[in-house]
């Protein structure tokens, strides 16, 4: 569903928009309009059913990549906007400015794969209570993202974090093992995680493949 969102939209209303279930969307790249989105079925990683393959835990543990948080926003927005061969993006102008925006007022967070350097995959989304809004991801190199959302996944669940939005699920998210859920279902643990508190920084900024890993996969 669609709904046209104020001309202005300000950091401050978005993260209303947030706590309410919408987001916002952009047709193009070129296209300056933007409106919001609440879709019938919502995609959603349970916290404690993250699929992990034996090989993506021994990528994961070898530190094939380094992996940082919140050091490179732009670099990982730019990413998401134009890699993995993306021939069009929902990522305007207006998105890069209000992300920016929240990254600069602590509710947006980065991770970054790097590897030799360079940045090769990331993710980047909004932190909102217990609950954590991904956004979007990249990789330039194979399995980066997938690290990138193993250290994401531990982080929050080091954190206390009760929820973890994906959108939708796409087959590739899917494998990962993100479910659907029902808007009226969404709003409910929505609402829950909402009045709940989640520490982004509770883990290191900057954890090992190991560290991570062991977050990640920890019984509740």
């Amino acid at each position: 569903m669609r709904r046209q969102p104020p001309p202005d939209i300000t950091p401050d209303i978005l993260l209303r928009a947030y706590s309410i279930g919408l987001f916002p969307m952009a047709e193009s790249e070129d296209d300056d309009r933007l409106f919001w989105v609440e879709p019938q079925e919502r995609g959603v990683f349970p916290l404690d059913g993250l699929a992990i393959s034996h090989s993506l835990a021994k990528t994961v543990r070898s530190d094939r990549f380094a992996v940082t948080c919140d050091m490179d926003f732009d670099g990982v927005i730019e990413g998401c906007a134009h890699a993995d061969g993306r021939g069009s993006t929902w990522i305007n102008q207006r998105i890069r400015t209000l992300y920016r925006q929240l990254f600069d007022l602590g509710c947006v967070h980065t991770i970054e794969c790097r590897r030799e350097g360079r940045l090769v995959g990331g993710l980047y989304g909004v932190s909102l209570g217990a609950t954590f809004f991904g956004e979007s991801m990249f990789h330039l190199e194979t399995n980066a993202s997938k690290v990138a959302l193993v250290h994401l996944v531990g982080r929050l669940r080091a954190g206390s974090y009760a929820l973890l939005d994906t959108q939708f699920v796409t087959p590739h998210l899917a494998s990962l093992g993100a479910v659907a859920v029902s808007r009226a279902e969404y709003r409910t643990l929505l609402a829950a995680a909402i009045a709940q508190h989640g520490d982004f920084y509770r883990a290191p900024r900057e954890m090992t493949g190991a560290q991570a890993l062991a977050l990640a996969m920890a019984r509740s």
